[in-house]
């Protein structure tokens, strides 16, 4: 079966709010390709977990909430909120869209839409 289920992304998103960076790799295909706002894509399983990982150790938390799923077979789109913690305690919500391109039940292409520039500022 193409695609990803609500189980599946719901899943996904519960790895990334517990900041765990092994489940949240374990989503992609070996040579998916990660791609977060305008920074550089990322390759590969490996790769991915690492950036994941730098990136949950440079904030406190975060809490995702799911507006919308849409499945069309090998494309799959979330569409939400996710509210950032930073390690000062201040807070940053930001809507976001994720789009998967599937590769069999794995993400082979995972690209996050957001502006969370301000979730770095002084």
């Amino acid at each position: 079966m193409n695609g990803m289920n609500q189980d599946a992304v719901l899943r996904l998103f519960r790895a990334i709010d517990a900041k765990n960076a092994d489940a949240f790799a374990s989503f992609l295909a070996p040579d998916g390709v990660f791609r977060f706002a305008n920074a550089p894509a990322v390759v590969g399983q490996s790769a991915v977990r690492e950036s994941v990982a730098g990136f949950f150790s440079a904030i406190a938390g975060s809490a995702h909430t799911l507006l919308h799923i849409w499945n069309d077979g090998d494309d799959v789109a979330v569409q939400g909120s996710v509210r950032y913690t930073r390690h000062d305690g201040k807070q940053l919500a930001c809507p976001f869209v994720n789009v998967f391109k599937m590769k069999g039940d794995k993400i082979g292409d995972y690209a996050i839409h957001i502006d969370n520039t301000a979730l770095f500022a002084p």
